[in-house]
């Protein structure tokens, strides 16, 4: 039983802050959230009244009772924060990416060694239902071996938002640095590292500055794995489609979880129950094909905090390691490189 209760800073309270990290911090027991560092004292205030809000991140990093800082802030902000955190002794959580480049992600698992600070990563689509169903049906070998694998993030918004900066023009920006790391780590967890990857990143909105929609593709040993995000799918589109030796597995819709926060709903018993199942459509010798729903585990994204606290209090393995989270760098670099030299870059 973990009894002692950690305090935590969080840097940036923008759409992140406020509606992921800090409500899932909140509804950790083990966790407290203690100081928010933000330009804007009255939005905070309005949400978290009882938490001291600070105008600069140097003066979360010199308290003597912080003991874990989480950075939520524009992705070429992550590593000099970071850096800083583990400068003063604290432990580290950084929303996804780690940072813009590989080489600033092994230097940051450097400095966390030499400080022995814990860093992770808040790669929470870990815990969506859909991928949890996943995973157990393919644990299950329901499907055979898997030959192919498509995972989709696709929305409708046609417009260009003016106000975020991950819509302009500076590293880190645009949607390969928003959604690849979740279906890059969605596809290491289940597959591991690729052998070669091709990448290819567009501008498909009136007005973008940045890309909008990318295709990616990873080569296994007998398996084809194809990531996509698009802002500019009207129509519903698969989130999982795969096919294996034995039959396929399709899910529609998203999890609810990111919906929910953002309407300002909290966890409660029912939390993370998918509406929309999977399907699985599997061979049945003579019969042909027999249909029938995939059981979805609730979605969890508190499982991510509960972990971090166990990491700290307890010396339990954290939830995302800093090696799984270089490695979603490496592949958000050598995608890069791929989409640069418009050809496959072999990794092994």
């Amino acid at each position: 039983m973990m009894t002692q209760t950690l305090k935590v800073g969080l840097v940036g309270y923008g759409m992140a802050g406020k509606a992921f990290h800090a409500p899932l911090i909140e509804a950790t027991p083990a966790l407290e959230l203690t100081a928010v560092v933000s330009g804007d004292a009255d939005k905070v205030k309005a949400d978290l009244p009882s938490v001291e809000v600070l105008p600069k991140a140097a003066m979360l990093f010199a308290r003597a009772d912080i003991d874990l800082v989480v950075i939520v802030t524009p992705n070429d902000t992550h590593f000099a924060l970071a850096k800083a955190a583990l400068g003063a002794g604290k432990h580290v959580v950084v929303d996804k990416p780690l940072t813009i480049t590989l080489s600033e992600a092994r230097l940051l698992k450097s400095l966390a060694t030499n400080a022995q600070c814990m860093l992770s990563v808040f790669h929470n689509r870990r815990w969506d239902s859909d991928f949890l169903a996943l995973q157990e049906v393919i644990a299950a070998g329901e499907l055979g071996r898997v030959a192919s694998l498509e995972s989709r993030f696709d929305r409708f918004r046609p417009m260009v938002p003016a106000d975020r900066w991950c819509e302009r023009h500076q590293p880190g920006s645009g949607i390969w640095y928003d959604l690849g790391p979740h279906l890059l780590d969605q596809a290491i967890l289940l597959f591991g590292m690729p052998k070669a990857v091709f990448v290819e990143l567009s501008a498909l909105r009136d007005g973008a500055q940045v890309d909008d929609d990318f295709l990616a593709m990873l080569a296994y040993d007998h398996k084809r794995v194809v990531l996509q995000a698009g802002t500019l799918a009207a129509e519903e589109t698969p989130r999982f489609r795969v096919n294996g030796t034995r039959g396929s597995f399709v899910k529609f819709g998203l999890d609810p979880q990111e919906g929910w926060l953002k309407e300002g709903r909290r966890p409660t018993p029912e939390w993370g129950v998918d509406p929309w199942p999977g399907r699985l459509t599997l061979e049945n010798g003579e019969a042909g094909f027999s249909e029938r729903r995939a059981p979805s585990p609730p979605g969890d994204y508190l499982a991510y905090y509960a972990g971090i606290a166990s990491a700290l209090l307890e010396g339990t393995p954290p939830p995302v390691s800093v090696d799984e989270a270089i490695a979603v760098m490496t592949l958000l670099e050598v995608g890069l490189d791929s989409h640069r030299q418009k050809r496959w870059i072999n990794l092994k």
